[in-house]
């Protein structure tokens, strides 16, 4: 179903990118569209689009962009939905995954990415629905995100990736 619709784009020219971190991010789209293509978050979206009465057809794409998007706040944007019906997901910064990883190790940075990105398709899909409330698509993404995590199929989620994630 979303599964022919996740691609990596590369929207944004970044040749002054130094080439480690450009090798990075593009580990990182790459990385995460290999989590969104799983089957059994595949069939876990097709479960949220039915629960939630979303029709398909809203979402005509899913772009895994290889660099982070800065908000003019200066916030980093996890992702975003336009009622054109495209889903874009933007990584964290290379900085911010460095300190993660010295901070609590590999393999709990891995699995924020992956948490990061399935709730991140989440949250979007649900703008498709509720798209000028977003308290409620916050409460339900992680609703639903602590549900998908509790799958025993899937892999465990650590409370400090939830933490990171949800910033409880």
């Amino acid at each position: 179903m979303l599964l022919d619709k996740i691609r990596i784009t590369n929207v944004t020219n970044k040749a002054t990118q130094s080439p480690k971190k450009h090798s990075f991010y593009k580990g990182y789209a790459l990385f995460v569209t290999k989590t969104l293509r799983t089957p059994l978050f595949q069939r876990f979206l097709r479960w949220l689009l039915i629960k939630e009465n979303i029709d398909k057809r809203l979402i005509e794409e899913v772009q895994i962009r290889v660099y982070p998007f800065q908000k003019k706040n200066g916030n980093n944007l996890a992702g975003k939905w336009n009622q054109r019906g495209n889903i874009s997901i933007f990584p964290k910064s290379y900085e911010f995954y460095g300190k993660l990883k010295a901070r609590h190790g590999n393999k709990i940075a891995h699995s924020y990415v992956k948490c990061r990105a399935r709730a991140t398709l989440i949250h979007e899909i649900l703008h498709a629905k509720y798209f000028s409330d977003e308290e409620r698509v916050r409460r339900l993404t992680k609703r639903y995100f602590t549900l998908y995590a509790k799958n025993p199929k899937t892999e465990e989620l650590k409370s400090i990736v939830s933490t990171i994630l949800f910033k409880q």
